[in-house]
């Protein structure tokens, strides 16, 4: 039965996960962010209230 024989498959899972586990990562890692987050100001804003017109 070919599906038992181990040869060719044993490679191509070894191949794939080398790919995984070390070219990919790399990639992923290397993107920047087009847009990076600003820091904000630690001060609170001051909250106003909202008069609603009750009539």
């Amino acid at each position: 039965m070919p599906q038992l024989n181990p040869a060719p498959w044993m490679a191509i899972l070894i191949f794939s996960w080398l790919i995984f586990l070390l070219i990919l990562p790399a990639k992923v890692l290397a993107h920047t962010f087009p847009n990076d987050p600003s820091p904000q100001s630690t001060e609170m804003p001051k909250i106003e209230t909202w008069t609603w017109p009750w009539h």
